[in-house]
């Protein structure tokens, strides 16, 4: 690849990054309220890995174009996120109860799962990995093109996965010892996965009734 090309993605893979979204609200809940920072990460990486592949193989254009497919994605990324914002809400109140941060030990594999449905089911990170990543690949480059896009995807991923576990180990840290402030933090998570899940079914709904628009 062009290394000005590669640099320049960079910068901007950075930028989205540090951009909050229903990404950081699940990196945060998860480092506040159980300390499962490393495998909610994961399950983000998880996540965008796919999608990456779906675009390195042609498969993103093709969901992309298809309308009927992107609705029910976005459907279930809603009732998904908003899902999960009520999990978070009752472990929150459960903490608050017991005056302490959730204790116990969670499931790796269950924050895993989770974290790759907040990032499989955004269909707006498939478009915006779409609309991005092939900016910056060349047909004329001595790289075949999948794996110039399997390339930046993995640039995107790296930035991404360094920066989550900062900001995840950074809310442990902050709010882990501070029970109160913690189940507040934790509360507030919970209702922006909710608001989240309302905006993309009143988008949907928006679209389904263009008089509404």
């Amino acid at each position: 690849m062009e290394p000005a090309a590669l640099a320049m993605f960079s910068g901007i893979a950075a930028a989205m990054v540090v951009v909050p979204g229903p990404d950081w609200v699940f990196v945060l809940a998860a480092g506040t309220r159980n300390r499962v920072v490393l495998p909610a990460v994961t399950g983000l990486m998880i996540g965008y890995a796919l999608i990456t592949t779906a675009v390195a193989l042609g498969v993103g254009p093709v969901v992309a174009a298809q309308p009927a497919i992107l609705t029910t994605l976005s459907i279930a990324g809603a009732g998904y996120l908003a899902y999960l914002g009520i999990g978070i809400l009752r472990s929150a109140r459960t903490a608050a109860t017991a005056g302490a941060a959730a204790p116990g030990t969670p499931c790796w594999g269950a924050f895993i799962r989770r974290g790759i449905g907040v990032t499989a089911l955004n269909p707006k990170a498939l478009l915006l990995f779409l609309a991005i990543l092939p900016q910056f690949a060349r047909p004329s480059a001595p790289w075949p093109m999948p794996a110039q896009l399997a390339v930046l995807g993995a640039v995107f991923i790296a930035f991404a996965a360094v920066f989550y576990t900062m900001l995840g180990y950074l809310a442990d840290r902050v709010f882990g010892p501070r029970p109160r402030l913690n189940a507040v933090i934790s509360r507030v998570a919970g209702i922006a996965m909710l608001a989240v899940g309302a905006l993309m079914l009143g988008e949907q709904a928006m679209h389904a009734w263009p008089g509404t628009a």
